[in-house]
């Protein structure tokens, strides 16, 4: 079953909804650039609904710290704060940093741009379980538009061979998160604008079409 991602979390009551709607891994975005930021006492607030609406459904939710070039003693002083299950590097980290921030504890999902096969290969030089890859944008953060999935595939299957696992971003939305599904065979999908009314504002019903849509299609992955 496809892991379904929901990023750029703001609120309590979206954090909620994406968990009731069946979410396996929320982001909560660190990176003061971003216009879906939060600080770390919102950030609790969130955390907390999350796995409390998950407590509810007998099920576990997994909080996702999402970072850009920050400093490795604030990610990790964050990571505790909130209790992060894992951090999500999203600017220009070097492979020694992710390997310091996992000796450290902190489960890495580093996030690639593709776009060209000379990305795929930087896969095999990060020492990462999981790597999200994007749309390349101006400047950092996700662009919220769909890329080549030819190149996608050939990440999923450089990945399969290294035994590592890819979570397809990139302007995915209800409406073709199917095909990606389909047609890219990722272990997840992640999505964040695609799934609001506003910048940081999750619309539920986007949310709840998004994962049964993803969930049409059978996957090759699933939650750990």
């Amino acid at each position: 079953m496809t892991l379904i991602k929901i990023c750029g979390i703001t609120r309590p009551e979206d954090a909620r909804a994406a968990v009731i709607a069946g979410a396996d891994w929320l982001g909560l975005n660190f990176w003061p650039g971003s216009k879906r930021h939060v600080d770390r006492t919102s950030a609790a607030r969130v955390a907390r609904a999350a796995r409390r609406a998950a407590a509810e459904a007998a099920r576990t939710v997994t909080v996702v710290g999402v970072y850009v070039n920050q400093a490795a003693a604030e990610m990790a002083s964050i990571a505790g704060d909130i209790g992060l299950d894992r951090i999500q590097l999203h600017g220009d980290e070097s492979a020694e940093l992710c390997a310091r921030m996992a000796g450290e504890g902190l489960a890495v999902i580093k996030a690639l741009a593709m776009a060209e096969p000379a990305d795929v290969a930087r896969i095999a030089h990060y020492p990462c379980d999981v790597f999200l890859i994007d749309t390349p944008s101006t400047g950092y953060g996700g662009s919220g538009r769909t890329f080549d999935w030819d190149l996608a595939r050939t990440a999923v299957a450089q990945a399969d061979r290294l035994g590592r696992h890819i979570i397809l971003a990139g302007g995915l939305d209800p409406h073709n998160v199917a095909n990606a599904v389909a047609g890219v065979r990722p272990y997840g999908v992640d999505v964040a604008s695609g799934v609001e009314s506003a910048p940081g504002i999750k619309d539920p019903e986007k949310i709840r079409a998004f994962i049964a849509q993803a969930r049409a299609v059978a996957g090759p992955a699933g939650p750990d």
